[in-house]
């Protein structure tokens, strides 16, 4: 019988350690950014072709998946083109066109009945609705599409009347386009200034005084030099304000690289704030050879507060500045320890962040989730400026490669960031472009490898009382290849 009760409250308890741990898990799992808006919302672009209206439409995607809001674009262009199958010329475009004109209502009309399901059925917050959307006829369209489905409705409008800077975006992203398959740059060009006069005929702005005055939208004009902001709804549409305002177009690279080796590194373990190793020093002296080399002359260089990061940037004989919001990630109650230790003392925490590495919270520390809002300032401020060398942290330069190649929370934690390695990025049309440069001065291996959570862990994790012994589950030596950062 005492036997009997004594199972009986092992079970109950175990029960309610199984318990806090679901709630630990959800409240994990629940982005802080999920709570920016109360209903999903439509951004809809408006704008003449080459005004950058892709380009905005995909920065901003990029940058609302990375902070948390599942976002999603939806191109007209992508719609019309398995429509049409073969583009031929502008007289597509005319107004008079009736048939084409049909054909592109169509388009729209699809186009939005995979925007309801993104956002009602699939889980999505926010959807970007890339088309020209010039016309007044079609913005009501929308807008009334929107009031049904009880979505609010934010107009992104590009307006651009710079020569130099039209002829520049048709060269660079409209050339390649599907549309011009084997087609010389001179008839692109033509075609397509052709392509834009159609628009104009039908085109009617925004009228922020008078017909568009309760409308929720800004007007991006000349690339950025003005903007013109009316009636914001809500904290995202705030967000998303502040984004546009701050993203340019000039031609920049990004340099990223780590700190040089640390004692830490040596020693296995995370966290601190050590000194760099003798390695770690010929690292920095090999740094400041690339830079000469690479002629970087009018380089900012940012580094943390912490002593490794600082040390490899005091080598280059340049000014740099130190932010506190790029420290590494806080381990909390795990600064200082290896992986080895954290397994022996802490074994359930172990478990759980192996489990899930994004959105683990170290007892008294940051998680990956945590440490993406801290860094938002940077990645405005990087945005902003013109070339920069970010002196670093893996955790944190995991989170900024993140965003510039777009990857998702799943992949983050992964991404392989070796000591003693520069990584070039350089935003181009619709992405980034990477280069690596290995300065090949020799450090330890930090990299962790992501796990297969087998059956036998996951089986302990949420019954105790199985069969399968916590120190099987754990040593259970499984692993899969790293994640490339391309």
């Amino acid at each position: 019988m005492a036997a009997r009760l004594q199972n009986a409250a092992a079970v109950s308890n175990s029960s309610a350690e199984n318990k806090k741990t679901d709630l630990r898990t959800k409240e994990k799992k629940c982005s802080w950014a999920s709570y920016m808006t109360n209903s999903p919302t439509l951004i809809v672009m408006i704008g003449l072709p080459a005004r950058g209206k892709t380009y905005m439409s995909k920065k901003l995607t990029r940058y609302l998946n990375w902070i948390g809001v599942p976002t999603k674009v939806f191109n007209l262009g992508v719609y019309r083109r398995d429509a049409v199958k073969s583009y031929k010329s502008y007289d597509f475009f005319r107004h008079d066109n009736e048939e084409a004109m049909k054909i592109r209502k169509q388009c729209a009309l699809v186009a939005l009945k995979d925007v309801k399901t993104y956002l009602s059925e699939e889980g999505g917050q926010i959807a970007v609705f890339d088309a020209t959307n010039t016309t007044r006829e079609r913005r009501n369209l929308i807008l009334k599409f929107a009031q049904d489905n009880a979505y609010k409705v934010f107009f992104v409008e590009s307006i651009c009347d710079d020569p130099d800077v039209i002829a520049e975006n048709i060269m660079e992203v409209k050339v390649s386009s599907p549309d011009y398959p084997e087609r010389d740059r001179e008839s692109v060009m033509d075609d397509f200034l052709k392509r834009i006069e159609c628009y104009k005929v039908t085109y009617q702005p925004l009228d922020p005084d008078q017909q568009d005055k309760d409308l929720s939208f800004i007007q991006v004009i000349n690339v950025g030099r003005r903007f013109l902001v009316n009636k914001v709804q809500d904290y995202i549409q705030s967000k998303i304000v502040y984004y546009l305002m701050n993203i340019h177009v000039n031609s920049h690279s990004i340099y990223l690289c780590r700190h040089g080796e640390s004692q830490h590194n040596v020693e296995e373990r995370i966290g601190g704030d050590s000194e760099l190793s003798e390695r770690g020093k010929q690292f920095a002296t090999a740094l400041k050879g690339f830079v000469n080399e690479h002629q970087l002359s009018d380089l900012k260089v940012w580094t943390s507060q912490l002593r490794r990061t600082i040390q490899t940037a005091e080598e280059l004989d340049v000014p740099y500045e130190q932010w506190k919001i790029l420290n590494e990630i806080d381990a909390g109650v795990c600064e200082e320890m290896t992986y080895s230790m954290i397994e022996e003392k802490y074994p359930e925490e172990f478990a759980m962040r192996e489990q899930d590495k994004y959105h683990y919270r170290y007892p008294g520390g940051e998680s990956y989730q945590d440490l993406v809002q801290r860094l938002e300032p940077v990645i405005m401020e990087l945005e902003r400026q013109g070339n920069v060398l970010v002196i670093c942290h893996q955790a944190v330069m995991r989170c900024l490669l993140a965003y510039f190649l777009d990857k998702g929370a799943d992949d983050l934690p992964y991404m392989k960031c070796p000591l003693h390695t520069v990584l070039k990025l350089t935003p181009v049309a619709y992405g980034c472009k990477v280069e690596m440069f290995d300065l090949k001065v020799e450090a330890v291996n930090t990299h962790k490898d992501r796990p297969l959570v087998s059956c036998f862990k996951t089986c302990f994790l949420t019954n105790p009382l199985s069969e399968i012994t916590p120190i099987a589950a754990s040593k259970r030596p499984i692993s899969r290849l790293p994640i490339p950062i391309t």
